[in-house]
């Protein structure tokens, strides 16, 4: 290896440094980390893999820090809870140098630090491809899960789908990024945005899209017993929507391949009254997603194909 074990622990700790939170009672050095918790904890734990949700020739160590953060994170946020604390733990294959890796601890520090959550402890191992998994545990006084939605409530994306996977076509078939919305596309994909200031606090149903807005819609359909009646018009008229469509249009994509069955956006959908964000539809008594007369399925995000 290019470091010592105690090297790399030692620059994890100072990266990672959480003596100034009060509710860190211990933090990393020991064998757990202790800290004050809530009546009500969330917790979630997510893992992305070299090659699979991650690629070093399309991402730099940065971004898949940041990337591998925002997926657990979103999580947390999608039950309607505060991030407090992650637990890290990273695959390495030793032949990183120490420069990488701390490139790594910091895009994971740098979107922890955007949700208030405190890196508080993890693992590291040595593996054949790098692989990072992490907890994250948060607090809430009301949960929000996919079974509230009520006929009456109106449905709400927090922004416009499609952009992760816009982003992947264009790398994996090599497109030249020529306007703006090429590396908004490539941005999104390699370290996706999430929409912290859009708040769904008062949602009846909430679901994170990272398996794509349709699997999200027709999980919350399915868990509350409702049906979703979706507006193409009202997605149409969304922002971003004619620059997403213009460059789906320019490499031979129907846009809403991308924007109903794209994955990885970390856009949060709600239904409620009166929420912001884009308001996409309607929810009535009945069963299933409906409103989408599209004139062939979207090709879905699935991590096994």
């Amino acid at each position: 290896m290019v470091f010592s074990e105690q090297e790399l622990l030692a620059l994890v700790a100072s990266i990672f440094d959480s003596h100034g939170d009060p509710n860190v009672l211990v933090g990393i050095g020991d064998d757990a980390a202790v800290v004050r918790g809530s009546a009500h904890q969330v917790i979630t734990t997510d893992i992305a893999v070299e090659d699979v949700h991650f690629s070093k020739r399309w991402s730099n160590a940065f971004d898949i820090g940041r990337k591998a953060t925002t997926a657990n994170i979103a999580d947390i946020l999608a039950m309607g809870a505060t991030p407090q604390y992650l637990v890290v733990a990273l695959t390495l294959t030793g032949d990183e140098g120490l420069v990488r890796v701390e490139e790594l601890a910091r895009g994971i520090k740098s979107e922890a630090d955007k949700s208030g959550a405190i890196v508080v402890g993890g693992d590291i191992a040595r593996g054949s491809a790098i692989s990072i998994a992490i907890t994250a545990i948060g607090s809430v006084e009301r949960a929000i899960t996919r079974s509230g939605a009520q006929p009456g409530e109106s449905i709400y994306i927090s922004s416009l789908t499609g952009w992760s996977a816009a982003g992947l076509h264009l790398l994996t078939h090599e497109v030249e990024p020529l306007h703006a919305a090429h590396t908004m596309a490539l941005n999104e994909f390699r370290a996706p945005t999430l929409d912290y200031g859009c708040d769904f606090t008062r949602a009846g149903a909430l679901c994170d899209t990272s398996d794509s807005l349709l699997i999200s819609l027709e999980a919350i359909a399915q868990s509350s017993l409702v049906e979703l009646n979706i507006d193409v018009a009202a997605i149409e008229s969304a922002y971003e929507f004619k620059e997403l469509s213009l460059l789906a249009q320019s490499v031979g994509i129907e846009v809403f391949d991308w924007i109903l069955g794209g994955g990885e956006d970390h856009v949060f959908v709600a239904t409620g009254i009166d929420l912001p964000g884009i308001r996409i539809g309607s929810v009535k008594a009945g069963s299933g997603v409906t409103g989408l007369e599209m004139k062939k399925a979207p090709q879905m995000w699935r991590h096994f194909q």
